[in-house]
């Protein structure tokens, strides 16, 4: 068997989507029966495994593809490598794909957000999202998808047979764990970060529900304790910005931008508390993120995080600044469930690994009928 597994959005562009594909690659490798193959399909000078053909050997191919997700000429481009590769199956990682692969497809589906959450997204965007996503549930055999609250949310809009649906769910790698504190002293003296505060990871994206987390945090702005948001920021989304600097509250709001994975550990161990106020999530990596290094979460009670969190976390409505208000100003005055929390969020980590995602993986490409 030769699993062809596109790992095309392995790359800064895709943050989540590519720490996916990364670690699924990875773990799959040592899985595979012996005689199978994994062919990695990327683009040319792309890194998909640190070291993949040494470490590897026979078990991985690597086949350039110089066609990205986003364009057309990937269409014929990707399936004529899967047939001068000989794939048994083809694993689509996006639904940008080719739709016409001429082998066995599977495809991930992550979230519905631009259906789920129109009043963020251009109309446009949600008509092309909806077909493109309707001609990948047309193309693949299967379709794995990354919480029950998207399969829910996919079953619901779309005509599909529930057993075409697997629920695989993400997990984090062993780098996320509770870090010593010189590391953690070191890292904010290079970001400029005090010895406490309160941590946000993620987009600035809409339905990230940052400008309602500022509010909140205006309420309280508890006991000389900054608020950091760090991750990607857009510049198309300069509403978060604004709202910091109408309630002028300065230095109480830190800004840092996208931080390093290496760095991520570190930055989540050194927070008193983790802060997830999404007002949708597919997964929600981050929550799993900051509970695996032993920081206490407080998330919102919505689609796929109270899944993910179990009863290791704290939730609060998001659409309700004052009751997020409530909830961050209790818990930063009580240690003991600050305590309690960790110790609950790196029991429940535990249960969320790559390896487990690669073998429900490599056993949906046996449910296919891949011999």
């Amino acid at each position: 068997m030769r699993i062809a597994l596109d790992l095309r959005t392995a790359t800064d562009h895709f943050p989540g989507i590519g720490r996916y594909a990364k670690n699924l690659a990875g773990a799959m490798v040592p899985l595979l029966r012996e005689g199978d193959q994994a062919v990695f399909v990327c683009q040319p000078g792309q890194s998909v495994l640190p070291n993949s053909r040494e470490s590897t050997g026979e078990r991985v191919l690597v086949a350039e593809v110089p066609s990205s997700p986003f364009s057309l000429s990937q269409q014929w481009a990707v399936p004529a490598v899967l047939r001068r590769y000989g794939a048994s199956l083809y694993h689509s990682l996006y639904y940008l794909m080719p739709y016409s692969p001429g082998v066995p497809t599977v495809v991930t589906i992550y979230d519905l957000i631009p259906l789920r959450m129109p009043h963020h997204v251009p109309v446009a965007t949600r008509i092309l999202f909806r077909v493109f996503v309707q001609m990948a549930l047309r193309t693949a055999c299967h379709v794995v998808v990354i919480s029950d609250a998207t399969r829910r949310d996919l079953l619901a809009r779309y005509h599909l047979p529930g057993e075409k649906v697997t629920v695989i769910p993400l997990a984090v790698e062993p780098a996320f764990r509770p870090q010593p504190q010189d590391i953690v002293r070191a890292l904010c003296a290079r970001l400029d970060l005090p010895d406490r505060y309160v941590l946000y990871v993620g987009s600035n994206k809409p339905h990230k529900n940052l400008i309602r987390l500022v509010e909140a945090w205006a309420r309280i702005q508890p006991r000389s304790l900054p608020l950091v948001i760090a991750g990607y920021w857009s510049e198309a989304y300069p509403e978060v910005r604004r709202r910091i600097d109408e309630l002028a509250l300065g230095g109480a709001v830190r800004l840092v931008g996208p931080v390093r994975e290496e760095d991520l550990p570190a930055l989540y161990s050194g927070a008193l508390l983790f802060i997830f106020p999404s007002e949708y999530e597919g997964f929600g990596l981050p929550v799993l993120e900051a509970m695996a290094c032993g920081v206490p979460v407080l998330a919102a009670r919505v689609s796929s995080l109270p899944e993910v969190a179990g009863g290791a976390a704290i939730f609060v409505d998001p659409r309700d600044p004052d009751a997020l208000a409530q909830r961050m100003d209790e818990l930063l005055g009580n240690d003991g469930l600050r305590k309690h929390l960790a110790e609950k969020g790196l029991e429940r980590a535990r249960g969320f690994s790559w390896e487990r995602c690669a073998a429900e993986t490599l056993r949906v490409y046996e449910q296919v009928g891949v011999p």
